[in-house]
């Protein structure tokens, strides 16, 4: 994977925020909103699973497994190849993985009653 090169230093904060930009990080995190993929994407930012060994670790049936990972498929969130006669899957992106864990340990700092922690800017 190759790094991104922010333009003259400028901060990814700093970039024009477009329409067409605001609706996709708005439908990349409507698929996190829901708990059982999030759950799955957890899962697959530790490396590729099939939906027999995803479908152990989280609370649903293999069908609404199946279902999830079809969702992220077509949101562009997960890709899958075949091996034999399984199909694994895998996240498509470390940005993804990133985000993910992000959204997880925030909502650790809410339950847990943990202080939130800023970074100098």
């Amino acid at each position: 994977m190759r790094a991104h090169n922010n333009v003259a230093g400028a901060s990814p904060l700093r970039q024009p925020t477009t329409g067409d930009r605001l609706e996709l990080a708005a439908d990349v995190l409507g698929h996190l909103a829901q708990p059982v993929r999030l759950h799955l994407l957890r899962l697959l930012a530790e490396g590729e699973q099939d939906v027999t060994t995803l479908t152990a670790q989280v609370d649903a049936t293999r069908s609404s497994v199946s279902q999830h990972l079809g969702r992220l498929r077509i949101a562009g969130l997960v890709q899958t190849r075949r091996d034999g006669r399984r199909v694994v899957y895998r996240i498509t992106s470390d940005h993804l993985r990133e985000l993910v864990e992000q959204a997880y340990q925030f909502a650790g700092h809410l339950v847990d009653h943990i202080p939130h922690h800023y970074a100098e800017r």
